[in-house]
């Protein structure tokens, strides 16, 4: 019988886990810095290793990222429009005054989970889901909200916290 693989097990464990990984956040928070942070992105390299974002696609269908200027400007070029343009028909403010793309899933999101404007996503999508090196210990708030769209969120914080 073969192994489960790791979006299967998060799919079966993601929702009753709400409370096991609060309190892995609160181990991982006293041990925030460097060190987690190199330990995070070596644990974020293996899971990666075994997941295929494409398989999944929760983040794409579950979150409208934050668009920046600078992201406008870019995708608007590449669907040959203007910003003013992309913006009306993109884009709206959520209640924490953030620009977001105006639908979920995402309008780029293809049938087969690839992203329309992959070359030119927004920051917020190249940087997702925050585990690597630069982002975990910065971006320890967003991590337990994350466990329930990506698998890889789910096993990097278990993976983690079985490091003492």
């Amino acid at each position: 019988m073969p192994q489960p693989s790791l979006i299967e097990i998060w799919k079966k464990k993601k929702s009753q886990s709400v409370a096991e990984t609060k309190d892995i956040l609160k181990r991982l928070k006293r041990r925030r810095g460097k060190q987690l942070d190199q330990l995070a992105d070596e644990v974020h390299e293996a899971v990666f290793s075994k997941i295929d974002c494409l398989d999944c696609a929760g983040c794409c269908a579950g979150i409208p990222p934050i668009v920046t200027k600078s992201d406008t400007g870019r995708i608007a070029k590449e669907l040959g429009m203007k910003p003013a343009e992309f913006e009306r028909q993109y884009l709206v403010e959520d209640e924490d005054g953030d620009t977001v793309m105006n639908a979920t899933p995402c309008p780029f999101l293809q049938s087969d989970n690839k992203c329309r404007i992959y070359e030119v996503r927004p920051k917020a999508c190249r940087q997702y889901p925050h585990t690597d090196y630069l982002s975990f210990s910065k971006n320890m708030k967003l991590h337990a909200p994350n466990t329930a769209i990506c698998p890889g969120v789910f096993h990097i914080l278990r993976r983690l916290d079985e490091v003492k």
